[in-house]
């Protein structure tokens, strides 16, 4: 007998229907030379990382959580009073010169995590090396999977879609006892760049943000670039390479000449957050930058664009602009930086909302739902803009069904779902042809 008085009721039921929700695209993870905190370090509030901590992957949610966990006040404090000794002409000791050098080598990861946040980042993880007076081997830049230092600490962090290393080339030679820093070396900063590569491909979910060396002219960056891997490779589809680097106010007031990496990555979650992760991130305003020092000709940056550097410039009345979005890759499939960045988000995603169909029963039922919701998700993805194409049908295709699904693949246990997607490019030459019609009149009174 039902007890409820008169009236309407209505129960929820679930539809049985899968969803699949678009994976994250915009945490980079950035990789340098910090210190070890120091005993004398005054209390606050969010209290700096320990040596342990710092050296293992750390999530940011903002500058200054950042400025506190790294303890950037008291080494820019005691960088200042270095300085203002130097510019009164007092002889410094080598070691002072030598801690300079040090100190320096340490805002080069906090200005690329600043130019992150400015530009539009909103998180990030962050692994440090305290030996900021000393090289590091590519081996230490692996690291280790099982202490999670260095990339092997990234590898159990799947959310990660950038791997920026600001500090590398500061990475390639110990620090010295001159009022000079010493040159970097560039067969040093090769092998660490490729093991950076090595990780984004082994991953397949995330790209690196290669910085160009320092202080390159047009004609030496292009041989050094010809030194990297070859455009034909699968991990040069996965390098996105800047030139060239910025000069920035400084977040303890010093101004400094910075590798770009940083504001970039903020570039590219800005991009994502007002677009979305199909839209290259280019033709975009860098924000923190004063200027940047080297100016680059039409023909010098055509140079550079094909061999996939991408190039900042400066525009009259336009400010200073990201006016490259390649990765290296000489693949047609791969060119362009935001296909290959969707291409991994459209795995990502799928991947990430299909692990309920694991050690279901295989059969049409599950293909349908497979089917039905990677459907849903690309649909929703043409919509947006990220596939061409006049209709769905034209923009992509889902085969999940008995087609691909044989008895033979059903007994080893596994379910086949075959997708192909069309995506959009970037309009990355625009061309108009102007022609001047003869025989017309100049006009009529």
């Amino acid at each position: 007998m039902d007890t409820r008085p008169p009236g309407v009721f209505v129960t929820e039921r679930s539809s049985g229907v899968r969803m699949i929700v678009g994976a994250g695209t915009s945490t980079p993870a950035f990789l340098g030379y910090t210190e070890a905190p120091r005993n004398d370090a005054e209390e606050r509030s969010t209290s700096p990382f320990d040596a342990s901590e710092r050296v293992v992957p750390q999530l940011i949610h903002g500058w200054q959580e950042f400025a506190d966990r790294y303890s950037i006040t008291e080494s820019g404090n005691e960088l200042a009073a270095l300085l203002e000794k130097q510019s009164n002409d007092q002889n410094l000791t080598a070691a002072e010169l030598k801690r300079i050098q040090v100190l320096q080598r340490c805002f080069t990861l906090a200005e690329a995590i600043y130019g992150f946040f400015a530009n539009g980042g909103t998180s990030c993880y962050v692994v440090g090396f305290l030996t900021p007076d000393r090289a590091v081997t590519d081996e230490a830049l692996a690291g280790d999977t099982d202490q999670r230092t260095g990339l092997g600490g990234l590898e159990t962090i799947p959310n990660v879609t950038m791997v920026a290393v600001p500090s590398l080339w500061d990475m390639t030679v110990d620090a010295t006892e001159s009022a000079t820093p010493p040159q970097p070396d560039l067969p040093t900063g090769k092998e660490l760049i490729d093991k950076v590569l090595a990780h984004c491909t082994k991953q397949r979910n995330r790209v690196a943000l290669v910085d160009a060396p320092p202080d390159q002219s047009v004609d030496t960056l292009e041989q050094f670039v010809d030194t990297l891997a070859s455009p034909d490779t699968d991990e040069a589809a996965f390098t996105a390479l800047y030139y060239p680097w910025v000069k920035v106010a400084g977040v303890d007031g010093v101004s400094r000449t910075v590798p770009p990496s940083g504001h970039l990555a903020g570039v590219w979650a800005r991009t994502d957050a007002e677009r979305g992760v199909f839209k290259a991130p280019a033709n975009q305003s860098l924000r923190g930058v004063l200027e940047f020092p080297t100016a680059l000709t039409d023909e010098q940056h055509g140079d550079l664009n094909a061999k996939g550097v991408n190039c900042l410039r400066a525009f009259p009345d336009r400010g200073l602009l990201v006016w490259g979005a390649r990765t290296r890759s000489s693949s047609r499939d791969w060119r362009y930086l935001n296909v290959r960045r969707l291409v991994s988000f459209l795995s990502d995603s799928i991947q990430q909302s299909t692990i309920w169909a694991m050690f279901e029963p295989n059969d049409d039922q599950l293909w349908a739902t497979l089917r039905h919701a990677v459907t849903s998700f690309l649909t929703d993805q043409w919509r947006l803009g990220a596939l061409v194409g006049r209709t769905p049908e034209e923009a992509f295709y889902v085969i999940c069904d008995s087609t691909n699904n044989t008895p033979s693949t059903i007994d080893t246990g596994q379910v086949v779902c075959d997708i192909g997607i069309a995506p959009v490019r970037p309009a990355e030459f625009v061309q108009f042809t102007i022609t001047q019609l003869a025989g017309q009149s100049a006009g009529s009174s």
